[in-house]
Formats: structure tokens, sequence, C-alpha cells
């Protein structure tokens, strides 16, 4: 899910469906089982087409109250987190959920392969073929920044050189 509330919707209908099934679980890894319950009703409701306009993540709201000592980087650090963002956004939905669930909740090759039904080669080529798409969308999107940024500092640094220039002149 792109969107908080809706995330927070589908765990919760993935809880109470969980609770109302539980009688099904049949041992193993409850962990896997429940993220399988939570993939599966997050694919329902895209199903139904529901796709809100997204939120973008707000840094300083997430951020846990701390403040960088250094306004320089903590731009950069928020330019890499959107930059982050961006990529994985464009990514397909099965890469998305492979690096979300392998790199961010630190499921194993093993848990990922049971959780989503596939054999454990299926995952690690799965894994390297959306780690290889995301590399080149985070590169897309780097290199998209960096004409933009050139592309601007061109219009612009120019006539800022020209005022520098004329005030050196005035002194």
């Amino acid at each position: 899910m792109r969107n908080e509330h809706d995330a927070e919707d589908v765990v919760q209908e993935a809880s109470l469906r969980a609770f109302r099934y539980f009688r099904t679980f049949s041992g193993g890894n409850g962990r896997a089982w429940f993220l399988r319950i939570v993939r599966n009703t997050c694919w329902g409701w895209r199903g139904h087409g529901v796709q809100p306009p997204t939120d973008l993540f707000d840094e300083e709201q997430h951020s846990g109250g701390r403040s960088a000592s250094d306004p320089e980087t903590l731009l950069l650090q928020t330019d890499d987190v959107t930059s982050i963002e961006r990529a994985m956004r464009n990514l397909p939905d099965r890469f998305r959920e492979l690096l979300v669930l392998r790199e961010l909740e630190g499921l194993s090759y093993r848990e990922l392969a049971d959780q989503l039904g596939i054999p454990m080669g299926t995952v690690m080529s799965s894994l390297s073929r959306a780690r290889q798409a995301f590399r080149a969308a985070l590169n897309d999107q780097l290199q998209r920044v960096r004409s933009a940024g050139a592309s601007r500092s061109a219009r612009t640094g120019g006539a800022k050189r020209g005022i520098r220039v004329d005030r050196a002149e005035q002194s």
C-alpha cells in the first residue's frame, strides 16, 4: 500500500482474518503465515481499483524529534530519502514487495519463499532482478536530479555571477 491510512486498514483487516482463521494455522513460521495474510489482503484491496493519491513521506514528521546538527547534512539525507522513495515507486509491485520484505522487514530467503509460496531459488533470482531494477531506477532518478540541477544552475548561475561582478565593480 502506498498510503498510510490504507495500510493501517489492511493490517487491521488482516489481523481480523488471522484471528478468525487461526484454527487453520498448521504450525510453522507464524510470522510468515501472518504476513501472507497481510499480503493477500493488500492484493485484495488493490484489486478493488481504489488507488487514492499517495502522500509523500514527511521526513520531519517521522524523524523522531531528532534534529540534525548540520542543515546541509539534513538536506542531503532528505534528498536521499526522496530519491529512494521515487525509485521504489517506479518499481513493479512484485519487486517492491520483495525488497521491502527482505531489506526492511528482514525476512530470510526461506521466510520469503514460505510467505510468497514460491521456491527459494525463485526468491533469490527475483531478488537479484529486483535489486538490479532498483539500482537502475535509482540511477535514473539521480541522473534526472543532476540534469535538472545543472540546467537550473546554468539558467541562474550567469545572472548571479553578473550581479556579483557588478557589486565588485561598484566598490
